[in-house]
């Protein structure tokens, strides 16, 4: 199998590179018209929603329509001002009063004041009846004081300024506001009247309003585009928001592109044919290019006349996990095979798996030797990431030790060598991720075949993106799933993932708000351990005691394999001469992060 499919690669790769490079634009494609200048880029697959606060999913829409009070600079990772211009802090630290802009609009031109700000905070994201992932970056605790947690109190000054009591200092409170990770704001004058009513499903009509189903027309934003068209499956087209508040330091207003057009393109090596051809202006934004089409693409630089930037590495990581969910669902079922979750809980059973996957052997060919093996859940760029040397467990590449957790934890190799359970079940469960990401559909055929050599059959199933994230954020159907996660500076940036009641707690996932009943939902010991170093870490404002508490945090990860990270990407991208204004780098997860200020030159 992963013969068949290096082979299906060099007849890909050769048949690319007999391709004439597109000197020019595709016709029809580059048109000039009224509209004037137009950036063409691409994603794999639809958005899942166009309301802030379903979202689960990256990219999204929110990256280009949506901003925060702050937002993060790609480069520093400095918080800088948004939507607020200045914010002042307490001396206690628990005060902080935020001034917005003077004269900020929403994009059918009415006021975005101080209102807007409230309602996002208190009536949507601190809301416990609308499920966003947002919540779980700004709550403070569970812990002594809040044992079901709290979030800050927050109250309208006058038009422009805005207070949050933090009921005891927050170290991440700044980043939590700051785009595109952080709180977005949503226009208080839009989307107050769904938080008023219950739709016939007992939720909030705020949860299923502004879905993919709207039209583009009636979505409101505060980012530098709006939404102009969409069609399923083809494109979303974006135009210039033009009561966006950022000005260039001439006095021009930004953004300077007038239109975007996202295209849809459910397979990567599809997207490099289009951009090689001229029909897309970048390529790897979203997701890093694959190794092997840098290699490709840095011969022909100069004479396609594009440009590849390497930003190092990337921030993001890349992770397999199985479902630990104990629960049952509202008829009793257990969510997993009782069978199964006895493997899948079972630490020595993971360690085992974390053993046979030669993650040397995915970077050499499937990365090309440029990616980066991971072992920790914070990214490389941050401050608090511990590295092996610094007492950090590691899990190489070890076949015979792998058999040998497995023996010692009861399993047993039957005589065609295949491992079965103490109670004679044969070791078998499905793998997913999502479809069109080659090199994620590469890495789970290798781990197929790594795992078949311990006596493990696999079936790898890659899926459609969004119907992967209904599964492991809705339905909790699934053995096993590979998947990436954005990354950052601030390790509380995840806390919705590693919180065991975050939203994206997807290897044991909670009751969440708006979904169906289940029943019997317990913690493990060591996600409790995590929830008290995750706490601790956001409330300690010293940077020695708090790298103390992220070091034993990820020893705590690593010791119990909720995850087992694989191998990440170099951040790489591709991006025509004409577009100018690029400020590249492995930190922020998309790589058009300043798309205000990039140009397309005729």
């Amino acid at each position: 199998m992963v013969f068949f499919l290096r082979r299906s690669l060099v007849l890909i790769l050769v048949l690319l590179s007999l391709l004439p490079l597109a000197g020019c634009h595709a016709a029809g494609m580059r048109v000039k018209t009224a509209q004037g200048s137009q950036l063409i880029i691409s994603t794999l697959s639809d958005p899942k929603t166009f309301n802030y606060a379903n979202n689960q999913s990256f990219p999204s829409i929110f990256l280009f329509a949506y901003e925060g009070l702050t937002r993060e600079d790609g480069i520093t990772g400095k918080v800088e001002p948004a939507l607020a211009e200045s914010w002042t802090i307490s001396e206690d630290k628990q005060h902080v009063v935020f001034t917005l802009r003077d004269g900020l609009k929403w994009s059918d031109g009415q006021p975005l004041t101080a209102d807007d700000v409230v309602f996002t905070y208190r009536d949507i994201v601190f809301n416990p009846d609308i499920p966003t992932d947002a919540k779980d970056s700004i709550r403070i605790g569970p812990n002594e004081r809040f044992p079901k947690g709290t979030y800050p109190t927050v109250r309208k000054l006058d038009d422009r300024r805005v207070e949050f009591f933090l009921p005891e200092p927050f170290a991440p409170f700044l980043r939590a506001t700051a785009g595109p990770d952080g709180v977005m704001i949503m226009p208080k004058h839009a989307l107050e009247e769904s938080l008023r009513t219950k739709g016939s499903d007992g939720n909030l009509k705020f949860i299923s309003t502004w879905n993919t189903d709207t039209d583009p027309a009636e979505i409101i934003v505060n980012g530098p585009y709006q939404l102009e068209s969409y069609k399923a499956g083809q494109r979303l087209v974006f135009q210039r928001n033009p009561y966006y508040w950022q000005k260039d330091a001439q006095g021009n207003p930004l953004p300077y592109v007038d239109r975007i057009i996202w295209q849809f393109i459910e397979n990567t090596d599809t997207q490099l044919i289009r951009f090689r051809s001229g029909e897309l202006d970048v390529m790897g934004d979203a997701r890093p290019l694959r190794p092997e089409y840098y290699s490709l693409l840095k011969r022909e630089e100069r004479r396609g006349k594009f440009q590849i930037y390497n930003g190092g590495p990337w921030s993001g990581v890349l992770y397999l996990t199985f479902n630990l969910n104990q629960a049952r669902n509202k008829d009793g079922q257990p969510i997993v095979d009782p069978v199964k979750l006895r493997w899948f809980s079972n630490l020595a059973f993971r360690q085992a798996i974390a053993h046979a996957i030669n993650r040397p052997k995915i970077n050499t060919n499937i990365f090309r030797g440029l990616g980066i093996i991971q072992n920790s859940p914070i990214s490389v760029q941050s401050p608090y990431f511990l590295k092996p040397e610094e007492g950090l467990k590691v899990y190489d590449y070890d076949p015979a030790k792998a058999k040998e957790l497995l023996l010692g934890a009861g399993f047993q190799y039957n005589a065609q060598q295949q491992l079965v359970d103490a109670d004679g079940n044969r070791v078998r469960f499905t793998l997913v991720t999502n479809s069109g990401n080659k090199v994620r559909e590469a890495i789970g055929a290798q781990i197929k075949e790594d795992l078949s050599k311990i006596g493990i059959l696999v079936d790898f199933t890659p899926l459609n993106f969004n119907v992967l994230i209904e599964k492991t954020s809705t339905s909790r159907n699934w053995d096993a799933h590979m998947i990436g996660f954005t990354g950052g500076i601030d390790p509380h940036g995840a806390a919705n993932l590693w919180l065991s009641t975050g939203a994206s707690h997807s290897f044991n996932l909670s009751q969440q708000p708006g979904q169906t009943p289940i029943q019997g939902w317990q913690p493990y010991e060591f996600e409790k351990a995590i929830d008290r170093l995750m706490i601790a870490g956001a409330r300690e404002l010293d940077e020695t005691k708090r790298q103390q508490i992220y070091a034993d945090y990820q020893r705590v990860v690593q010791e119990n394999l909720p995850v087992i990270f694989l191998v990440n990407d170099r951040a790489l991208m591709a991006a025509r001469n004409t577009v100018q204004g690029v400020k590249y780098s492995g930190l922020p997860s998309w790589g058009l992060w300043n798309i205000p200020e990039i140009r397309v030159a005729d």
